[in-house]
């Protein structure tokens, strides 16, 4: 389903549960490509891709599902291209899609993550700050789903690896970011905003390994937070989550500014109701069974 027909899914259901659809979609600013979309068809490692999905657009990327007849699905990250008003940010996209790479491929050899296959071009020019790795076959790790015994076994061990690797993954808390793939296995796919420790001298430097060790115990935080999620309420509430001062200090500082976000996306009329995310005009994929259940 495209953006257009999922809007019009999301206006049908605001009509039918006798809202008035306000919203609207989001200004090019608060867009990753500006006014554009993912291109219809790009090449990956030689071959056309057609696209077939969008998966997500928002500030930092917009995210596309293409396929190929003969090579099969892959995903194709858009990082940020749009300016703000007088000042360029390309540079942001370009460091973004590089960081991700880059760690894509230190983690290759896990089997946990997507595989990363290059650059991507349009119409015969490479885009600098797009990504493309093989797309995986599953959904995102629902609110309190039950998963096979083995899953956050599997996930802890990534985890692991990662660390083992002076890596942290920064972005556990949204459990869209885990994706359970048809076979079973726990997967991550989202490295976007994940941190690499510096090599050789910077890394050694106590700040850098300041920042590493905090963020490493981020994600052990919420790595439990998501498996405590999935666990019976009984069990769930026997097991709590002591939450990390330096996390307990982030929310404090967040918590308002995203209020702020969201009443300022309401005064847009990009978002309805309280500003939650799924009101836009165009709702992630990860978030858009949770909206028709709702």
């Amino acid at each position: 389903m495209d953006s257009q027909s999922v809007a019009q899914a999301q206006h049908k259901a605001h009509q039918s549960h006798g809202a008035k659809p306000v919203v609207r979609p989001r200004p090019a600013m608060f867009r990753a490509l500006g006014h554009n979309e993912p291109p219809q068809q790009v090449e990956v490692q030689g071959r056309i891709f057609e696209r077939i999905r969008v998966f997500k657009h928002d500030s930092w990327a917009a995210t596309a599902l293409y396929e190929n007849l003969d090579y099969g699905k892959v995903i194709c990250k858009f990082n940020r291209r749009q300016s703000i008003g007088p000042i360029p940010m390309r540079w942001l996209g370009w460091l973004l899609a590089r960081n991700e790479s880059r760690i894509l491929n230190r983690l290759k050899d896990s089997g946990r993550v997507p595989l990363i296959l290059g650059p991507v071009k349009i119409y015969g020019k490479v885009h600098s700050n797009a990504i493309a790795r093989k797309y995986i076959e599953g959904h995102p790790l629902g609110h309190k789903e039950q998963v096979g015994t083995g899953f956050f076994v599997e996930l802890r061990d990534l985890l692991s690896l990662m660390h083992v690797r002076n890596l942290a993954y920064v972005d556990l808390h949204k459990r869209e970011n885990v994706l359970v793939g048809d076979d079973g296995h726990p997967y991550l796919i989202d490295f976007q905003i994940s941190y690499a420790s510096p090599a050789g001298f910077m890394g050694r430097l106590p700040s850098s390994r300041f920042i590493l060790s905090i963020l490493q115990k981020s994600d052990d935080y919420h790595y439990e937070k998501l498996r405590r999620k999935s666990l019976p309420d009984s069990e769930a509430a026997a097991q709590p989550v002591d939450r990390p001062w330096w996390i307990r200090l982030h929310r404090g500082v967040a918590m308002p500014f995203r209020q702020m976000r969201r009443k300022f996306f309401v005064a847009l009329k990009v978002r309805s109701g309280e500003g939650m995310v799924h009101t836009e005009h165009f709702t992630e994929e990860a978030l858009r069974d949770e909206v028709g259940a709702a």
